[in-house]
């Protein structure tokens, strides 16, 4: 139950809609229930379903782009609204730039700058080496702060 705030974070960075970031976080308990007898004692629960996560999207989304569903007309789910205030418009600005980083990069900027996971936790969630989360990592800032318009290309 602790990790279920850091399971609907880290699905948020797969799913732009709150409710489809609900779904994959049931979706990825209802997998890591009926798959318990897989799980190492002594190694870390958060990571292993983070990688249930992970694959269960990737999966996912492969299914979906050989279905190829009708394009709906406001597919994000974001209702238009305007800022009030300044930081509410910074946080938008912010959010779009996140959204608009290739899904690996966000993925690592998520799992380390926001959830707080090691290099080496990020590393064995994402499958692939620590030297590619930091490089991917450092990429991500720079796209994020190119797109804010606060590093020069």
């Amino acid at each position: 139950m602790k990790l279920i705030p850091a399971l609907r974070a880290f699905a948020r960075t797969f799913c732009r809609n709150p409710t489809d970031a609900d779904d994959l976080v049931q979706e990825t308990l209802m997998k890591a229930l009926a798959n318990l007898d897989k799980f190492e004692p002594g190694t870390k629960l958060k990571s292993w379903l983070f990688t249930i996560m992970r694959n269960t999207f990737y999966t996912r989304a492969k299914v979906l782009g050989r279905e190829a569903p009708g394009v709906e007309e406001n597919v994000s789910g974001d209702t238009p609204m305007a800022a009030t205030q300044e930081i509410s418009a910074r946080a938008k600005e912010v959010q779009r730039a996140l959204q608009k980083l290739p899904p690996h990069y966000r993925e690592v900027l998520t799992l380390v700058a926001i959830l707080g996971e090691s290099y080496e936790a990020t590393a064995e969630i994402c499958n692939c080496a620590v030297g590619t989360v930091k490089s991917r990592l450092n990429r991500a800032r720079h796209h994020i702060l190119q797109e804010l318009g606060e590093e020069e290309s």
